[in-house]
């Protein structure tokens, strides 16, 4: 395949993965793994701004893995491993630095936010977030990256400092990388809090590995209002949530029903969440169940790990030798 077909992405090991990572990234996972060149791994060393502790970090490695093989990523078609066993990632993080300026990285969104949320834990680890995050995008040369909104500057930084880098040094090691989504628009998936998108820390998901009951007592509680007072009335945000959530996992004519049923005035809210509740369970069951037998072969993440970081670090060393003789490291 062509060098322009290469495709990176990762997420980090923080818990569970929810319905918006599936749709926002492992579903397009799997269908790029049979058109492109795909390297996908597991950001543990992202995670560390965090400091988790060593048990939960191991544990939620492991577990991000085998949902990823769960949901049906091959790792004979694409190459997945684990981002501490690549230490070329972690060299070019550090040649990248040179060239990366504070003042940019300060006015990233995502840095901003984390001051305001965390003021006790700003460490420079989380400052250059972006400059490791772009290190494990040019470190394969990838030209396509499936990113969400929230990492679109995160991005554009790492194209920033590809550019800078062949600039700098005279070269063309770096191709400038684009966003990638097999959608005119990278996919938001909402939460079931009313607003904003699905997330893990907002504790307003449907995670992958969630029994019935858990996915039941979720959606029961997920923010509604009183019902449309007039006909055709505009839904408000919650309601609106909630169609989005069911148009990805209920049969065209379901969501059709429902619909119809607002726009009526008659809409149950009561039947609507115990019908997406049920769709919702009937979509992640088999992602689920091969889950739990993945997860408890402890040989096979092993030897999925092993394959992925030998790989990995093919593509990553002959990378890191172009930067060095560019830079004049080389003797």
């Amino acid at each position: 395949m062509e060098q322009q077909n290469i495709v990176l992405s990762g997420v980090r090991p923080t818990g569970d993965l929810h319905l918006g990572n599936y749709f926002g990234a492992l579903r397009n996972f799997v269908r790029l793994q049979d058109t492109h060149v795909c390297y996908f791994f597991i950001a543990d060393l992202h995670s560390l701004t965090t400091h988790p502790a060593p048990e939960d970090l191991n544990r939620n490695v492991r577990h991000v893995m085998a949902l990823y093989l769960a949901a049906g990523i091959d790792p004979e078609k694409s190459t997945l491993y684990i981002q501490s066993d690549v230490p070329e990632i972690s060299e070019l993080y550090l040649l990248l630095n040179m060239i990366a300026y504070v003042g940019e990285v300060e006015r990233t969104t995502t840095f901003k936010d984390k001051v305001r949320l965390h003021p006790g834990n700003i460490n420079i680890g989380l400052l250059s977030y972006p400059v490791l995050m772009a290190s494990d995008i040019l470190i394969h040369r990838s030209h396509k990256v499936p990113v969400g909104k929230d990492q679109e500057q995160h991005l554009e930084l790492a194209r920033v400092y590809a550019r800078r880098f062949n600039n700098t040094y005279k070269c063309t090691v770096f191709p400038e990388p684009e966003a990638f989504n097999f959608d005119t628009t990278l996919v938001k998936v909402p939460g079931l809090n009313g607003t904003g998108k699905m997330s893990k820390s907002e504790g307003n998901g449907i995670f992958l590995t969630d029994s019935p009951e858990e996915i039941l007592k979720k959606v029961m509680k997920a923010v509604t209002d009183k019902g449309p007072v007039e006909c055709n009335q505009t839904p408000p945000e919650p309601i609106q949530n909630l169609f989005a959530i069911m148009k990805l996992v209920s049969a065209p004519d379901t969501l059709a029903y429902f619909k119809g049923q607002y726009a009526q005035c008659a809409i149950r809210y009561g039947d609507l969440k115990k019908q997406l509740a049920e769709d919702i369970n009937l979509f992640i069951a088999p992602i689920r169940e091969r889950f739990d037998d993945i997860f408890r072969n402890d040989d096979l993440l092993r030897k999925v790990a092993a394959t992925g970081r030998d790989k990995a670090r093919a593509s990553a060393s002959a990378t890191l030798r172009e930067v060095r003789k560019a830079i004049g490291l080389t003797v």
